[in-house]
């Protein structure tokens, strides 16, 4: 039987599915003619982010999962170094997700950084004229796309499937 911890953390990463999919899916006929290339707009960018919220808010209650699979029943951790200071950073989940902080490209460095851009406001652009036009520059900040957001909701996915049946086999 699942943990419910485990059960919350799924939950929350089929929403973040759900709305990942809403952002990208097509409008037809009718419903198409009713709405305006913005209103599309304003709806994929929010399904988008509340994808994003949903995939940190799972992140997090990953934590509280893993120190209930090592019988601290009362707590939740604030933070990855919260964690590995309550379960022992020796173990083999605060090893295996402080691993994954420091891994370049991994879904918890991309969660991290999605999160930052999310809590941040934008950054404010220059305006372009032919006077300082030298370079061209990229966007900066976390790749938002909706393969860069699926990989990492699988991989998260992954490990939590992982933790639950490495615990539920004890």
């Amino acid at each position: 039987m699942a943990s419910p911890w485990y059960s919350l953390v799924s939950q929350k990463l089929f929403l973040a599915r759900c709305l990942l999919d809403q952002s990208t899916t097509r409008v037809d006929g009718e419903e198409a003619d009713r709405t305006t290339d913005t209103e599309r707009t304003l709806k994929s960018e929010a399904a988008r982010q509340g994808a994003v919220e949903l995939m940190l808010r799972a992140r997090q209650l990953l934590l509280t999962m893993i120190a209930r699979h090592h019988q601290f029943r009362n707590e939740q951790p604030a933070s990855l170094e919260e964690l590995a200071t309550l379960v022992g950073e020796h173990s083999y989940e605060a090893i295996k997700l402080l691993e994954l902080s420091r891994t370049s490209g991994s879904w918890w460095q991309h969660l991290d950084q999605l999160e930052r851009a999310q809590s941040n406001p934008p950054v404010s652009r220059k305006t372009v004229s032919s006077d300082n036009i030298i370079a061209i520059s990229a966007e900066t900040g976390p790749d938002r796309s909706e393969g860069a957001l699926k990989k990492s909701l699988g991989a998260l996915k992954q490990f939590a499937d992982d933790l639950e049946e490495q615990h539920s086999e004890w």
